[in-house]
């Protein structure tokens, strides 16, 4: 009996930790979505500071290609609205990672105590 509670123990610390890497990783994911978002923030905020005659420049590979201003606010705007449902989608997914930790996490204590009571009997 307690062999097997050992084993659902040991089973059960591995999928916590593979769900811990698995979070940390959308973490980190959704830092560098945010950090996308700031960068392209600003760059919307320097399109729109200019006059409709100006001269806007788009860097593709090495070389710098002219591009339409509207244009360039479009694409800013579109490449916003991508990140943040982005955004949105890693938040999800964080939270469900959250949840899936605190059920584990809630087995884990269950089969601890459950091993605790089997060596105080024994």
């Amino acid at each position: 009996m307690a062999e097997e509670i050992q084993k659902k123990l040991h089973k059960e610390v591995e999928t916590i930790t593979s769900v811990q890497k698995e979070y940390h990783k959308a973490v980190a994911q959704k830092q560098q979505l945010d950090s996308q978002l700031n960068e392209n923030k600003a760059v919307k905020e320097e399109l729109m500071l200019l006059k409709k005659d100006a001269e806007v420049y788009k860097l593709i590979g090495p070389v710098l290609v002219k591009q339409d201003l509207e244009e360039a606010r479009q694409n800013v705007t579109k490449r916003m609205e991508f990140i943040t449902k982005e955004i949105k989608r890693s938040d999800g997914h964080i939270s469900a990672l959250e949840n899936k930790q605190e059920a584990l996490q809630e087995n884990l204590n269950k089969l601890r105590n459950d091993l605790g009571k089997l060596k105080v009997i024994v």
